[in-house]
This record gives structure tokens, C-alpha cells and sequence, in this order.
């Protein structure tokens, strides 16, 4: 077999496994079948393996970085990629943003989701943003309080390129099945909660959950789970 032959059985293996993964906690939690989507982190990745993936039925990719991403994206211009922003969000980078992403995860600020407003294409459909929570307190960590969730998700609520789906978190990592439960439970409380004080929108988006906690994500109502390594590998080492 070939290096190529052996790096493409990899590919299908690890996405096979994600994929039975996914849909084994789907049944645990006894959930609908499709109700959680697979979003393939691909920063760091090629343009190749993103291909790759994609041969294999994947369509959503989400990046961290804007301009690895707009290579990726124009290196794989003839595939159907729904692309996904999922890093910090820089007030410079928004315009680039809103032009070339589906969606984006990340969204803290009220000054940045005007701005993706202000500059996402008429021609377009609107673009999908889920509000950052900081479920963990982390200092170092992106994300608006829970106590600021309200006011911000009613400010973007209003604004008329944009459409408000939902919440993402990024928890801090622990292997502690009860622990890794806490935060997700949190998130799907405070969506609840904004949907019964927000009667003018339905929030119906959970981004939550990685290679390692996923299964504790869907179970705690995660529609869209975030997965790198386990479909990629260890990413490479940055200089």
C-alpha cells in the first residue's frame, strides 16, 4: 500500500469513528437521529485535508485563523464547503468575515456583531452567529458573562443582516465525566432562559463539545459539536 493509499484509509477510519461516536451518544441520550452536526476544525489543516474529508461527505469546516482560512477557501473554491469561523474575532478582520463564512461561533461584542452586520453582503443570505459564553470564569478565556448574555443577545436580536442562532462555549478541559456535564448543562440553561425572555427570537443552536467531551455535549443538547484532533490528528507544532 502506498503512503497516499495509507493516509487516505486514515482519514476514513478516524471519520468513521467520529461518525460512530456521534451517533451512538445520539441514541444514548435518546435524541433524534441528525439532531447534532458534525463541524470539522480544520485550522492548522491543509487544503488537501480538508479535501479529503470533504470526499468522505463532510461539508462543514470551521477555522480559528482568518487568513489561513481565506486560502483554504480559495484553494477548494469549486467545493460546497459551509465555512464556520470559530476563533476571536479581531474588529479589522470583520469585513473578511462577513464575505466569506455561513457562520460564526465566536461573537462577544456587541461593536463586533454590528460590524458583521454593517458588512455582510445584501446578496446574501444572513449570516448565522452564536454568542460566546464564558461558562467556566476563565479570565484568559473569550466569551461574555452569563449575567451580560441577555443585554447582548437582545442588541444582535435586532440587527438586520445578522440572525442570532445560539450559544457556543469552550470549556476548560477535564477527562472528569461529571465535570465535563457542568458547563454544558449551564449553556443549555442560559439558551432556555433567553428564549423565554426574548420572545421575538428562537435560539435553537448548542455549539458545544470537542473530540474529547463530546459524547457529555450531545448528552446535554449540543446541536453542533466542534471536532479537530480526532478526525485531523495531533495538529501540527506552530513555529
Amino acid at each position: 500500500m502506498s503512503a497516499q493509499d495509507t493516509s487516505a484509509s486514515l482519514v476514513q477510519q478516524r471519520f468513521n469513528d467520529v461518525t460512530a461516536r456521534l451517533h451512538r451518544a445520539v441514541a444514548d441520550s435518546k435524541r433524534e437521529p441528525h439532531s447534532v452536526k458534525l463541524l470539522a476544525v480544520s485550522k492548522m489543516q491543509t487544503p488537501q485535508q480538508v479535501a479529503e474529508l470533504y470526499a468522505l461527505g463532510q461539508r462543514a469546516f470551521g477555522e480559528n485563523y482568518l487568513q489561513q482560512a481565506l486560502e483554504k477557501q480559495q484553494a477548494l473554491s469549486s467545493l460546497d464547503i459551509e465555512w464556520h469561523f470559530i476563533g476571536p474575532i479581531q474588529s479589522n478582520k470583520t469585513r473578511d468575515i462577513a464575505h466569506r463564512f455561513a457562520w460564526v461561533h465566536s461573537v462577544d461584542r456587541e461593536k463586533v456583531a454590528k460590524r458583521l452586520s454593517d458588512q455582510r453582503p445584501n446578496d446574501m443570505p444572513p449570516l448565522q452567529l452564536c454568542i460566546q459564553v464564558n461558562v467556566s470564569g476563565e479570565e484568559s478565556k473569550s466569551g461574555v458573562t452569563a449575567e451580560a448574555l441577555p443585554a447582548l443577545a437582545a442588541s444582535i436580536a435586532e440587527l438586520p443582516r445578522v440572525q442570532l442562532r445560539g450559544l457556543m462555549a469552550l470549556p476548560a478541559p477535564t477527562s472528569d465525566s461529571a465535570a465535563q456535564h457542568q458547563p454544558f448543562k449551564k449553556l443549555r440553561a442560559l439558551m432556555a432562559q433567553l428564549n423565554e425572555q426574548l420572545p421575538s427570537i428562537t435560539l435553537d443552536t448548542l455549539s458545544m463539545g470537542m473530540s474529547g467531551d463530546m459524547e457529555a455535549a450531545i448528552d446535554e443538547g449540543a446541536t453542533i459539536v466542534r471536532v479537530g484532533t480526532a478526525l485531523f490528528g495531533p495538529r501540527p507544532a506552530t513555529a
